[in-house]
């Protein structure tokens, strides 16, 4: 007893789903070079007093935003899965360029920046070609062109180097290049910066980009998908040169220097800047933040080797080590990211539940088992798949979601003829309709879809208020469930989880987590809010006939509970089950006035025991296979009614579990109960003895229309 104590509080009060939730953070491949940048502030910091002076800075940002105009191109190229070696031959042969036209012909910068960048462009054209369209491997083509192109720029210096030397461009734009700056960002770092922001648009928002990444993550899988893949991984190529060249006429600008070593090594500085900032060597993953933080380190770490007094080869020396580390940590780092995120996402807690009501035929419990819904009729064998939940227009018509996407909608008054009523995507689940007669779901995955009468549609939210100070971003809706509307229009529905998609609903049961909650949609200013936070599962949604509360379903909870939204017991909420044999899922008025609820599987000892027992449960998920993990029991399923106190009116059980193993809602209808289950083919319909014939849930709402 008191190693159970002592196992609730710690599971209350240490919150171990942070760990998984920041492995599964898009922003945690940033992290490393971060803690690289403030190792190297640190170290450097330390080692040489007064390193981070203005003077110091001042040089390194006109430096950075040279660099960081080259790393923006071949961060393209990279992105797509390619490599340039080729752009230190390039920067050369563009810094000469520039020299003998527009510092000794003195030719107006207009035309001769251009002019520059075209040359880089005509080499990564070279290399765009060849790569892209001839199939020739990226690594040795780039070489081959970093050889010739050096080649050129050598005999370049040996006939136009004394040229060169002579030259001098005098004019105020020019120096303005050199040395310049706006609001006091040296001109180069300033170029730069407004690059990197288009660069950052370009691959995250814009069509080219996204081509891009599609092209870097599988070749194959982009062509196959029609993407033009040798075209982009030609622009990518024409795109590094021609930002080499633009670069190389900043370089011009401010040293005016052509010697034989300019440009040399350049190629494997930039290549470590990209890859410690976190671009893949393999293509498809990184992006232009993360490259500029490689280019921040690689030149501060440059800049610190030289005031130390290092010969250039001891440098290059650190940086080959460097670049050796980033390359380690970006094939490790990718190979066991997914390892290590399946072993620390799912994250179990401590939940105990009450003792398990019985069940046994014979037992005189209120969920005693018989077999009543022996012989329900199958409608739409063969046509449906994945019918959650079902629910009727005026005219007895039935409409039920398809894990194909689709809203079907199966014709009175025998269901025997069929159609899709509209096509959403995702799994349509819960479903209910306004008083004009607009069919609402909510889509797993997708968020909260209206669909008129006539087959637009809609969709109302697929976001909610995001959590203060929350690690979780839940802002976006991963698994609304289902939903009923308010006499004033107001929809209220779950979203199951916040942490796992559709096709991992079930995991959140090893978990026992309030990983759920309740939103609420107002029409009135089409927003959406959350209203009850940390809930187990939340599933049905059934709105009273007072129009002031609403009942949910808890499923890991096994419970139901009353929350009121309006009145005088606003915002209050009150257990009226606290303890049911199953998990229950949706909840729907009957003809009585009381209500009906589908317990979609039953609990089983063990898996109640395994509850209280989460070091278990951890060691489950690290050490099995996943088809191996214990489960919640979702194979056998009933029905319960029950009245506005939580008292047990009826069980309705399948004994054989033939006609409707798993059961997710029912609907009652004049005078039938409607069955549907998340995993059955059909929707199940049954005769209740003493039902109104005549009532349908759409008047029981919203009256008869005029």
């Amino acid at each position: 007893m008191a190693s159970e104590t002592w196992t609730r509080w710690r599971y209350r009060l240490v919150p171990d789903h942070v760990v998984g939730e920041i492995l599964a953070k898009t922003w945690i491949d940033t992290l490393i070079p971060v803690v690289f940048l403030a190792a190297v502030l640190t170290f450097f910091s330390i080692e040489l007093p007064g390193w981070l002076a203005g003077s110091n800075l001042s040089d390194i940002a006109q430096i950075y935003g040279e660099y960081l105009i080259i790393i923006i191109g071949i961060t393209f190229v990279m992105m797509a899965g390619g490599i340039d070696l080729s752009v230190g031959s390039t920067f050369a042969l563009c810094n000469l360029a520039a020299l003998m036209l527009i510092n000794s012909m003195e030719l107006n910068l207009a035309i001769g920046i251009p002019a520059i960048m075209l040359l880089g462009g005509l080499i990564g054209l070279v290399n765009g070609l060849l790569i892209g369209y001839l199939g020739m491997r990226a690594f040795l083509t780039t070489l081959v062109t970093l050889i010739i192109v050096r080649a050129v720029v050598e005999q370049g210096l040996l006939d136009y180097g004394q040229v060169i030397s002579s030259g001098f461009n005098a004019s105020a734009s020019w120096e303005f290049m050199a040395i310049g700056s706006v609001f006091g960002i040296p001109s180069s770092l300033f170029v730069a910066v407004f690059i990197a922001i288009a660069g950052h648009i370009v691959l995250t928002r814009m069509k080219f980009g996204w081509h891009v990444m599609a092209v870097g993550g599988s070749r194959r899988s982009a062509y196959n998908a029609g993407i033009k893949v040798k075209r982009t991984v030609c622009i990518t190529y024409v795109l590094s040169g021609v930002l080499t060249g633009l670069s190389s006429t900043f370089y011009a600008a401010r040293l005016s220097s052509a010697g034989t070593d300019v440009g040399k090594g350049l190629e494997v500085t930039m290549l470590t800047a990209v890859v410690l900032g976190g671009i893949s060597l393999g293509g498809g993953r990184g992006s232009v933040v993360k490259a500029m933080l490689g280019a921040v380190i690689i030149l501060l770490v440059q800049n610190s080797l030289i005031r130390m007094g290092l010969t250039s080869g001891a440098s290059s020396l650190i940086l080959g080590g460097i670049l050796l580390l980033a390359v380690a940590i970006d094939v490790r780092w990718l190979k066991n990211r997914h390892k290590l995120l399946a072993r620390a996402y799912v994250s179990p807690t401590y939940f105990k539940l009450p003792p398990l009501p019985a069940t046994a035929e014979g037992s005189g419990s209120d969920y005693a088992l018989n077999d009543k819904l022996h012989g329900a009729q199958a409608i739409g064998l063969g046509v449906l798949d994945g019918p959650e939940d079902m629910t009727f227009d005026l005219n007895d018509n039935m409409y039920c979601g398809s894990r194909h996407g689709d809203i079907m909608r199966l014709f009175a008054p025998d269901y025997t003829r069929s159609e899709v009523f509209a096509h959403i995507g995702g799994h349509p689940l819960g479903l209910a309709f306004d008083r004009e007669g607009n069919l609402h779901t909510c889509v797993g995955g997708m968020g909260l879809f209206r669909i008129s009468p006539s087959g637009e549609v809609t969709k109302l939210s697929d976001e909610t208020n995001r959590t203060f100070l929350s690690v979780i971003d839940d802002s976006r809706l991963r698994l609304a469930d289902d939903l009923d509307i308010a006499p004033d229009g107001r929809v209220f529905f779950s979203e199951a989880t916040i942490r796992y998609e559709m096709y991992d609903w079930v995991i959140d049961g090893l978990e026992a987590r309030g990983n759920g909650r309740i939103i609420c949609y107002d029409p009135k200013d089409d927003s959406s809010r959350t209203v009850l936070p940390s809930l187990q599962l939340p599933n049905g949604i059934c709105v009273e006939k007072n129009g002031q509360s609403l009942l949910y379903a808890e499923t890991w909870g096994c419970r139901i509970t009353r929350w009121y939204f309006d009145g005088p017991k606003k915002g209050m909420s009150e257990v009226i089950i606290e303890n049911l044999p199953g998990y229950p899922d949706n909840i729907n008025r009957s003809s009585d006035g009381n209500y009906w609820c589908a317990l979609c599987g039953m609990r089983s000892p063990v898996f109640d025991l395994a509850l209280r027992m989460p070091d278990f449960r951890r060691r489950m998920v690290q050490k099995v296979g996943r088809d191996d993990w214990l489960y919640p029991n979702m194979n056998t399923g009933c029905v319960i009614k029950f009245d506005a106190s939580g008292n047990i009116l009826d069980v309705l059980w399948d004994r054989a579990g033939d006609n409707h193993p798993m059961i997710t809602s029912i609907r009652e209808h004049k005078g039938y109960l409607y069955l549907g289950g998340i995993y059955n083919n059909r929707v199940g319909r049954i005769a209740i003895a003493g039902a109104d014939p005549n009532w349908t849930s759409f008047r029981e709402y919203w009256g008869t229309p005029a």
